[in-house]
């Protein structure tokens, strides 16, 4: 299978950051809700939940963000 490049694969997921510092990627279209309860808990649509660094209005900004590009990507 082809790897895509990192410019493919960020505009097709959103990078956060766990609480330990560990970064990684999820697939936006995934996320069920977002909660600050202090911290910021991200649920998926598997049930998976995740606790991370980003503030609950970064994570929905970048969700936003990813959504604009899959919707309306530039033009070639």
């Amino acid at each position: 299978p082809r790897i895509e490049s990192k410019s493919t694969w960020s505009s097709l997921m959103i990078k956060l950051t766990k609480l330990n510092g560990d970064e990684f990627v999820v697939n936006a279209e995934l996320i069920r809700f977002v909660e600050r309860r202090p911290d910021t808990y991200v649920t998926l649509t598997t049930d998976d939940r995740f606790i991370v660094r980003e503030s609950l209005e970064e994570v929905v900004s970048r969700s936003l963000a990813y959504s604009r590009a899959v919707r309306f990507p530039p033009a070639a």
